[in-house]
């Protein structure tokens, strides 16, 4: 199909100037999250210090996702590129008051329990979008010979990532905070979507200009681009809020694996 997730990845894929930009923008992502990770590992209160070495954990790998972007332009010859302001999801989603703000993260005082949910609510929604979309990637290109070990690798990630923040959620919950936890996956939810139709929006924007798109293609691509958002207003943002025990427990109980190869 014309517009198979497959052709439009490969397309994107096969052009120096799409790759550097899908590179940058995902490195720029993972590294704005390793450092909000290592702030809050650093910020956590007494009560949740057992938390600490986890969170440090998901930091130090998103760290490495954002390398092993990087190393995969240097190996394909390309440099970085500025990520446009517009495709930024990260700050997209702070800007939103979504997550924990980076004012509150780069004050040297001790973040509170609630504090504590609402990070690991923010994680839980965007972390399901992370594994959903590398699973997409893996399914397709985990063979490939410049990015299959690197989709594998960062895929495994994201499905220990999204297991924690299950575990972590329930477990506050049989303390007390269902509540709480429930209200914040509902507004981290709604918030998500949004954010990632306008952030899917301007990279296809700036992917068609790239790539030479025509109006019919690049119009064809906004329109399924909308319906998912429709589908996911009515109900599809559920799926991200729902909690169960995953069947790996202390996905993040060990160190982080590391990247040589990409690194």
């Amino acid at each position: 199909m014309m517009l198979s997730a497959r052709s439009l990845f490969q397309e994107i894929l096969d052009h120096d100037d799409s790759f550097a930009l899908f590179c940058s923008i995902a490195s720029g992502g993972e590294s704005q999250g390793g450092w909000e990770n290592a702030r809050i590992a650093a910020l956590v209160p007494e009560s949740q210090r057992a938390l600490a070495p986890r969170i440090a954990r998901h930091g130090a790998d998103e760290d490495k996702h954002g390398r092993i972007f990087d190393a995969l332009m240097r190996k394909r010859g390309v440099r970085p590129v500025p990520v446009p302001p517009e495709t930024d999801y990260t700050m997209l989603l702070e800007r939103g008051g979504i997550g924990l703000a980076h004012d509150r993260l780069r004050r040297d005082e001790p973040l509170t329990v609630e504090d504590v949910v609402t990070y690991l609510a923010h994680s839980r929604v965007t972390e399901q979008r992370a594994s959903e979309q590398m699973g997409l990637l893996r399914k397709h290109f985990s063979g490939h010979p410049e990015l299959g070990r690197a989709v594998r690798m960062i895929s495994d990630d994201e499905d220990d990532h999204l297991a924690y923040c299950h575990e972590e959620l329930l477990r506050l919950a049989r303390a007390g905070h269902g509540r709480a936890i429930r209200r914040a996956l509902r507004a981290s939810a709604l918030a998500e979507i949004r954010v990632h139709r306008d952030v899917s929006l301007a990279v296809m924007e700036r992917m068609g200009r790239i790539l030479g798109w025509s109006g019919a293609r690049a119009a064809l691509l906004a329109a399924g681009i909308h319906a998912a958002y429709v589908y996911e207003r009515l109900g599809g943002w559920r799926r991200m809020v729902s909690l169960r025990m995953p069947d790996r427990r202390d996905a993040l109980g060990g160190p982080a694996s590391t990247a040589p190869e990409f690194t």
